[in-house]
C-alpha cells in the first residue's frame, strides 16, 4: 500500500482518539444520540463522510504531487 495511505489512516486514528480521550461523557452521550438514529440515515452520513474523504484525497493529491 501506498504510505501515504497509512499516514492517512494514522491521522484518523490519533483524532478519532482525541474525541473520547478529552471529552469521555460528551463523546459518550454522542454515541448514545447517534445509535438512536434510523439506519438509512447513518448510511447517508456515512456515505456523505466517504464521499467527502474521496473528494479531498484526490484534491490532495493532485495538490502535492
Amino acid at each position: 500500500m501506498n504510505s501515504t495511505i497509512w499516514l492517512a489512516l494514522a491521522l484518523v486514528l490519533v483524532l478519532e482518539g482525541l474525541g473520547p480521550m478529552l471529552y469521555p461523557r460528551a463523546w459518550r452521550r454522542m454515541v448514545a444520540s447517534l445509535s438512536q438514529l434510523p439506519d438509512n440515515l447513518l448510511r447517508r452520513f456515512g456515505g456523505g463522510l466517504v464521499v467527502a474523504g474521496i473528494v479531498i484525497y484526490y484534491m490532495l493529491r493532485k495538490t502535492i504531487g
